[in-house]
């Protein structure tokens, strides 16, 4: 197996930067347009393990990245706890009813791993098709993130409601943070008994929230689950704009801390010295030419230097990012950083 991601994650040597990208496995390939017509809608797709599968390791055979990530969505947990969502066609997840008061925790309740079936499935034959190619990452939503879309009932600028919750009901705030992590808890657990080799959390709406409210609301929920998991798979955290939570992310159960591009790479070397970082090119770098995604891709790899490093972007993908430029970020990571071995 290339053990490169595994072997940075667990701060052993390696001959070079291991590099994946979130949202690899998506719509700029013509290969995965073409599954996704295959599978009618994408919560179809989502549930299909074959083609999960196939869709999970399109990036390794065509982009050559050093990991694949099961390909789900976050919000298969609220919707095993009992919150139904439908993913609308260019404007993403809504939920048909949402969270409003403590009455409507009656409706809910906490998942078990094997309630999320097909991404187990999907796992497994991941696992079996890769064949100890690349190592698997498995993953899920903070549970932050995923309180905030069951509140709101559908993505927001602002989760001004979610917000508000923390703020008016902090009782029951915490009441559904728990049956989420509770629920995260057992999904993930599943996914590395199914054979995910590490996973990662995404807290997508981190940086809403203020520095207080984040340790009370989010960043004890991740520490939680990161606990619960043990040390059997290392853990990465990626907080979208949690700048200001990376001294205590510092101190956490985890082994990889993932930086969006607003978080300087030397301050961020400082500031979690316990921790191998990955990230953090701006993926609207990919926007430019050959030459400047080189560049750009050096820049990052000189910035990070000595300090154990995994290759990404900031932030996923955007669809409209051309083939040939994450190809160039990919092939630079590789050869680049083997020089500087």
């Amino acid at each position: 197996m290339n053990t490169l991601l595994l072997d940075t994650a667990n701060n052993l040597p390696t001959s070079r930067t291991p590099v994946w990208l979130m949202r690899q496995a998506g719509r700029i390939l013509p290969e995965y347009r073409k599954v996704r017509e295959t599978a009618k809608d994408f919560k179809n797709l989502v549930k299909t393990p074959e083609l999960a599968a196939e869709v999970t390791i399109q990036p390794v055979d065509i982009l050559g990245v050093d990991a694949a990530i099961i390909f789900s969505d976050i919000l298969v947990i609220p919707e095993a706890m009992g919150l139904n969502y439908e993913m609308e066609e260019n404007r993403g997840p809504v939920f048909p009813k949402r969270i409003a008061s403590t009455a409507d925790l009656s409706s809910l309740h906490i998942a078990e791993a094997e309630e999320l079936q097909y991404v187990l499935d999907a796992i497994k034959l991941t696992k079996k098709e890769l064949n100890g190619k690349v190592p698997l990452i498995g993953f899920a939503g903070a549970p932050w993130t995923i309180f905030s879309y069951m509140i709101e009932g559908k993505g927001s600028k602002t989760f001004s409601q979610a917000k508000k919750m923390l703020y008016t009901q902090p009782a029951f705030s915490h009441q559904l943070l728990e049956m989420i992590t509770q629920s995260t808890i057992h999904y993930l657990k599943g996914q590395i008994k199914a054979g995910a080799d590490t996973v990662q959390i995404f807290d997508s709406w981190a940086g809403i929230l203020s520095p207080d409210q984040y340790a009370e609301f989010s960043l004890k929920y991740i520490s939680k689950i990161c606990d619960a998991l043990g040390n059997d798979v290392p853990k990465i955290v990626f907080a979208k704009g949690a700048f200001f939570a990376r001294p205590e992310m510092n101190s956490i159960n985890c082994n990889v801390v993932g930086l969006d591009w607003n978080m300087g790479i030397a301050e961020s070397r400082a500031l979690l010295p316990n921790k191998v970082l990955q990230g953090n090119l701006d993926p609207c770098a990919l926007y430019g030419s050959l030459d400047d995604v080189r560049r750009e891709t050096k820049k990052m790899i000189d910035a990070f230097g000595s300090h154990k490093h995994i290759a990404n972007l900031g932030h996923g993908l955007y669809p409209d990012i051309e083939v040939d430029k994450v190809k160039c970020f990919i092939d630079t990571v590789k050869e680049y950083s083997a020089t500087k071995r």
